[in-house]
């Protein structure tokens, strides 16, 4: 999966291959098991048009899938295999990591949001999208229960500076500070509203796994005794 593959890489900023003439590929980490054994092989795979072409990265061990590729990335990087594509002309972002965060997180009805209230659904959950939980108050969070006053956010990293994620843009410096950091006010004082007037605030980052957001969302909503969530 392409989501797998990014959370792997750190991004999917991070996948790119230089084929040359100003061309791009987006590459994958490629895991097999070798035959009677539990020994695990990393490849980094990429097409360049015409072909699929791959890298032996070498073996990996760690015990669960996202750790082994998440390893293969570490190693096809430290490899020299994977290169930074060029901003486009005209991007106000210092990097292609702060142009891929500022773009996570645009508005509503984002991947992540999606994702979450595919799940809910099937949990049997039901909820207004994008509305304001409170009368008069001109916040919105992404996901609302009204009658179990839940308020669900799903942070953009860039936009609400995660700290596992967020860069600073070097253009614009002090602009961009003042703008984050007025979200980042924005979004301390949101949550003391809520939980002023009774409601219990869940705030999630966008690169957070969507099956364990809703979890925490459902215990919420339901109670401790129904927080099962398949994928």
């Amino acid at each position: 999966m392409t989501s797998e593959q990014d959370r792997a890489a750190g991004g999917r900023y991070r996948r790119s291959v230089d084929l040359g003439d100003g061309r791009f590929a987006c590459a994958s980490v490629v895991l097999r098991l070798l035959p009677n054994t539990r020994r695990v092989r990393a490849y980094l795979r990429w097409g360049d048009g015409r072909r699929s072409p791959e890298r032996y990265l070498g073996e990996v061990d760690h015990g669960t899938r996202a750790a082994n590729l998440a390893e293969g990335w570490h190693r096809a990087a430290a490899k020299g295999l994977l290169s930074e594509e060029p901003l486009p002309e005209g991007s106000k972002a210092s990097s292609m990591a702060v142009r891929d965060s500022m773009r996570g997180n645009r508005g509503k009805d984002t991947k992540p949001e999606k994702r979450l209230r595919s799940l809910l659904h099937k949990h049997g959950l039901r909820y207004r999208v994008d509305a304001a939980p409170l009368i008069g108050l001109r916040r919105r969070a992404d996901v609302v229960f009204t009658r179990a006053k839940v308020a669900v956010f799903m942070d953009g990293c860039f936009w609400h500076a995660c700290p596992e994620h967020y860069r600073p843009s070097t253009k614009n410096a002090e602009r961009w500070k003042q703008k984050i950091e007025g979200n980042r006010l924005r979004d301390t004082e949101t949550v003391c509203l809520l939980e002023a007037a009774g409601w219990t605030v869940i705030r999630a980052w966008e690169h957070e796994d969507p099956a364990r957001v809703a979890r925490r969302v459902i215990v919420a909503v339901r109670g401790p005794q129904d927080d099962e969530v398949g994928g």
